[in-house]
């Protein structure tokens, strides 16, 4: 997720594609995985256990995306790959396909992390959530964090996209009542574990319908922010007072 939104053109698209599987499935596992030792260990503490959470996936996610924006521009993010789509930062012959496909491996990397996170706790590795996230605050909630990560991504500073998006996610963690999924692939992984962050199926339609919402506005707000690089006033007129002699 660099603050450009681009994918860096140095690595094919299948070394691409790799990285955004495998930081999404890592990102996942880590959510899933975090959230089943949290609630573990926390003796039915609600509020332990989602700091636990956060906090785990605050370190996942930066370190995910320190070690693979530099690859894939670390999208995770079917959101994340369709905006940069939107701003023209695919960097392929064929921006759109290379779009299609980031999706799909992410897709695929949430379902594997979910897998790996339900093995590695000695849960059924096919399972489904039954965890209900119903209520109309939570669209809102999931649109307002989506929106958010996008500002975010677009204009962080460069070099501290991955510093600030953790960050974010951390705080949205904490301030939306959905507990920020802010990711449609994680709404696929996170169906996919009936553990303390999974999310029922039949709730995870109206979750992405809101993220795409939240996408749409969060660019929206960020090209609020965009301008013209134009000389300073003050340049111009020292310019014209005091041309250049040859």
């Amino acid at each position: 997720m660099p603050s450009d939104v681009t994918t860096p053109a140095v690595f094919g698209l299948r070394q691409k594609l790799v990285a955004e599987f495998l930081g999404t499935a890592l990102l996942l596992c880590a959510v899933i995985g975090s959230g089943i030792m949290a609630q573990r260990l926390s003796g039915g503490n609600v509020a332990l256990a989602l700091l636990a959470n956060t906090l785990a996936t605050v370190f996942i996610l930066y370190v995910l995306i320190e070690t693979l924006a530099p690859i894939s521009g670390a999208h995770f993010n079917p959101v994340v790959s369709l905006v940069v789509l939107a701003r023209g930062g695919m960097d392929s012959a064929n921006p759109a396909k290379a779009a299609v496909l980031f999706i799909v491996v992410q897709l695929l990397g949430a379902v594997a992390g979910a897998w790996l996170a339900n093995a590695m706790f000695d849960l059924p590795v096919l399972q489904l959530s039954s965890k209900v996230r119903g209520g109309w605050g939570l669209w809102p909630a999931e649109a307002v964090a989506t929106a958010g990560l996008i500002l975010v991504i677009l204009r962080a500073p460069q070099g501290k996209v991955g510093a600030l998006v953790a960050c974010y996610i951390g705080a949205a963690y904490w301030f939306t009542s959905s507990t920020s999924f802010a990711n449609p692939a994680a709404v696929v992984g996170r169906m996919l574990s009936d553990t303390f962050t999974g999310i029922a199926p039949a709730n995870a339609f109206p979750f992405v319908i809101a993220q795409c919402v939240g996408g749409v506005a969060g660019l929206g707000l960020a090209r609020c922010f965009e301008h013209d690089e134009i000389p300073d006033p003050l340049e111009r007129k020292t310019s014209t007072t005091h041309p250049t002699h040859g």
